[in-house]
């Protein structure tokens, strides 16, 4: 890089692209904006022709997830997996929450975690409900 006087403030600095020093060039920069290729809406460019939203979902999702559990559950992403395949009560695989069967969040051990669809999940938080979502655990030897 050279040393020069900067086309916007006038500073003496690094001069990057344009004349300007960085700080300039960044707040005068303007990300392309392309039609991402998956979600099909006019964004700014992040990387092989996609939106930051999609590059992340597609390349960095499982590394984020991973830190995710790690981080609030304290466990492993593989362990998390394996536990949430499916409600335990009804079968529902498509969204399955992480519970505690002695409700205490720091027994991660792998006999105390079930997985139950938010209905269910929320049922059993519920003492209106808690007694029949518990016998439903029992009469299929959950617990």
């Amino acid at each position: 890089m050279k040393i020069g006087k900067c086309a916007e403030c006038g500073k003496e600095d690094e001069i990057h692209a344009h004349g300007k020093c960085y700080k300039c060039y960044r707040k005068t920069y303007q990300q392309p904006k392309v039609k991402c290729k998956v979600c099909g809406q006019v964004k700014e460019h992040h990387s092989r022709g996609m939106c930051k939203n999609c590059v992340q979902k597609r390349f960095y999702y499982d590394r984020i997830k991973g830190f995710n559990v790690k981080k609030y559950h304290n466990i492993s992403l593989d362990l998390w997996k394996e536990v949430t395949k499916k409600c335990m009560i009804c079968g529902f695989d498509k969204v399955v929450d992480l519970h505690h069967l002695d409700h205490n969040r720091k027994n991660n051990s792998k006999e105390n975690l079930i997985g139950l669809c938010p209905n269910h999940h929320k049922m059993i938080h519920d003492m209106r409900y808690a007694e029949e979502i518990t016998t439903q655990l029992q009469f299929k030897k959950i617990i």
